[in-house]
């Protein structure tokens, strides 16, 4: 039976990996900073379940301890799997506006650090580090339609937010650690992954999450915001490829990454708005908001990231012979069905 350890996975793709692995027979203790996971039943997903702050190296250094391993030096019983999902993020409101600019690149650092360090203490067998497309740089995506985050582009590096520029730093580490402890890492840039179980209100919610809950708010012949001129071009990968894509990735021997996880079908965020839309039996109007009339209503300049950004998929494809199999269509609407069953039970 495998040993696995989820860091952040009491959060979205933690919790849904976690849940997989489970069903897979392995092992699975995770570690998150919140009680408990706000959907997923502890039972369901793990076997044990430690809140705690993994910015306290104390409590890093007793959680990377697998459960059958005795000490440092018993390598054959340390975790078979560790995956670094853990960080202080969020949507574009939480990231990109420079109001917690600080604390993001302070914690998440601090966890990784942390990570690696014990990693190599408990001789971890393999390492999962859950980095972002943030880290490409600005100037390769001002143009909406031809974006480019091919993998090898990353440098001279140049991200758009400290978000960003922290999972830079953080994949750095873990390179380091590579080389010269030779620490089995894989490293994944992830795309905007989305799905059901999910945060889909309060501030941290992603794109998709947020447009399917302004559509259900939203009153028939009423409209809704979406910030910036709406032309900005993104790509959104559904959770179950997201997991199908880890897996993949885990299981081969010789490549670490980094590597793009994410889906190439590229969509307008206003194309995105109006295939939210198109799930209920409402006619919306979409109202794009920016500039001084979007400061002048939210006192912060409207944060829209970069004007495109696309994964590119052919590195992936080539060492691991998989693509994306859910259009965003389908994915969408799951997520759109999910929202609308919690916000009913919400209401009741």
């Amino acid at each position: 039976m495998k040993k696995i350890l989820i860091l952040g996975g009491g959060g979205f793709i933690g919790g849904a990996l976690a849940n997989r692995l489970k069903k897979e027979d392995c092992w699975i203790r995770i570690v998150d900073i919140k009680k408990k996971h706000p959907y997923w039943k502890t039972e369901e997903f793990c076997d044990e379940y430690i809140s705690g702050d993994l910015r306290n190296p104390n409590l890093v250094s007793q959680i990377f301890l697998s459960p059958t391993q005795k000490s440092e030096k018993d390598k054959e019983n340390s975790f078979d799997e560790v995956y670094q999902l853990a960080a202080d993020m969020g949507g574009a409101e939480y990231l990109f506006t420079g109001e917690n600019d600080a604390d993001i690149m302070h914690a998440s650092a601090l966890i990784n650090l942390n990570v690696v360090n014990e990693a190599v203490k408990k001789s971890i067998k393999k390492i999962f580090y859950s980095s972002s497309a943030c880290v490409y740089p600005e100037h390769n995506q001002l143009d909406p339609n031809n974006p480019n985050c091919k993998e090898s582009t990353v440098y001279p590096a140049f991200p758009d937010s400290e978000y960003g520029w922290e999972k830079l730093f953080s994949e750095r580490i873990y390179l380091a650690y590579h080389r010269n402890y030779n620490l089995n890492i894989r490293i994944a840039r992830f795309h905007n992954i989305y799905g059901p179980m999910g945060t889909w209100s309060g501030g941290k919610e992603k794109v998709p999450a947020a447009m399917c809950r302004k559509v259900i708010e939203t009153q028939d012949n009423g409209e809704f915001e979406v910030w910036g001129n709406g032309k900005q071009t993104r790509s959104f990968l559904y959770i179950e490829d997201c997991l199908n894509a880890i897996t993949k990735f885990m299981d081969t021997e010789d490549f670490i990454g980094p590597v793009n996880i994410g889906s190439e079908e590229m969509v307008t965020i206003n194309m995105l708005a109006q295939l939210a839309i198109s799930y209920s039996d409402k006619k919306i109007t979409i109202k794009n908001i920016q500039g001084k009339d979007f400061y002048n209503k939210h006192g912060f300049k409207c944060p829209i990231g970069v004007n495109g950004r696309n994964s590119d998929n052919a590195l992936f494809k080539e060492k691991m012979e998989w693509e994306p199999t859910i259009p965003l269509s389908e994915g969408l609407k799951k997520t759109y069905h999910w929202i609308l069953e919690q916000q009913n039970t919400y209401l009741k």
